[in-house]
């Protein structure tokens, strides 16, 4: 695909803490390649930088005065960016996390594209099956946007649990005025609340290389649940391979990335469509490609 190197390359980026495995340089820059525009994608690690949160102001302003179209945003991010954006849009004001600003014109537009990631995600490998009642583990920015998809989905029950219980209840108690006719609750036994559901999500970050182990017991899952993960690389989460070895039905993080992904490259851009299934083949070689790389080390 040729290039339209006439036009100013397309500067994103992504702030988070942990993020040098992070596939979006890839997705956005290779997703952009196919329409003949030139991105050049930047991790911001936190960590690497040695900041926390507390320095989004700083890295918003850099952004802009680099030129950036927008920035992703992931753990720990996506509800303490809020008070620095000029606007939000209607699916981020109501979930209260943003993973996506573009930048335009001296504003700064939060948007929410990890609900329809998860969303679009959920319905490809659940087509025709029933949500039933749901465990949900991890009440954070990422989690929010969950929670609200899968009872947009039809799930029956939610029962949310978090490390800090606060704001498992302070969410269920969000979700429940906005689903005022699906019990939400928070906290409470979670194996009693495993003997009642028929899934279980994981949106914590447990899992991930930076954060090894499992969110739950996996003595929890049985084989007649059915199991969602969030996480994405690995792409195969230490729970995620106990489940699969059990029986379970299975959702990986993939799908819900690359929907996201392709959500947010349509902002970036003013409105080209990404196309899932190409981004998808696409983050798919490239870990294939590290996996072997692994495994001959």
């Amino acid at each position: 695909m040729r290039l339209h190197t006439e036009t100013p390359a397309l500067l994103l980026g992504l702030i988070g803490e942990g993020i040098g495995q992070s596939l979006s340089p890839a997705l956005y820059e290779g997703e952009a390649a196919q329409h003949g525009i030139l991105c050049l994608y930047q991790r911001i690690d936190l960590d690497e930088l040695r900041l926390t949160s507390s320095a989004l102001p700083e890295l918003l302003t850099a952004a802009e005065r680099f030129g950036f179209k927008g920035l992703n945003i992931t753990h720990p991010c996506k509800q303490a960016i809020i008070p620095h954006l000029h606007a939000l849009s209607d699916e981020a004001r109501a979930i209260g996390a943003v993973n996506t600003v573009v930048l335009h014109a001296g504003r700064r537009i939060g948007h929410n594209t990890d609900h329809y990631g998860f969303a679009q995600n959920i319905r490809q490998h659940m087509s025709g099956e029933s949500i039933g009642r749901v465990v949900q583990l991890g009440a954070g920015g990422a989690g929010a946007a969950v929670a609200d998809a899968i009872l947009r989905l039809g799930a029956g029950h939610l029962a949310l649990f978090d490390q800090a219980p606060m704001r498992a209840q302070a969410l269920a108690r969000t979700l429940q005025a906005r689903f005022p006719h699906v019990p939400v609750t928070a906290g409470g036994d979670l194996a009693h609340a495993m003997q009642a559901a028929d899934g279980l999500i994981n949106a914590t970050p447990v899992g991930m290389h930076k954060h090894p182990g499992t969110p739950l017991n996996p003595d929890l899952l049985e084989p007649r649940h059915w199991f969602a993960e969030i996480i994405y690389f690995p792409l195969e989460t230490e729970l995620l391979r106990i489940a699969r070895q059990k029986g379970c039905r299975t959702i990986d993080g993939i799908g819900m990335v690359v929907h996201q992904a392709a959500r947010a490259f349509e902002l970036y851009t003013d409105g080209i469509p990404a196309d899932a299934q190409r981004m998808t083949a696409h983050v798919m070689r490239i870990l294939e490609h590290r996996a072997a790389a692994v495994t001959s080390a």
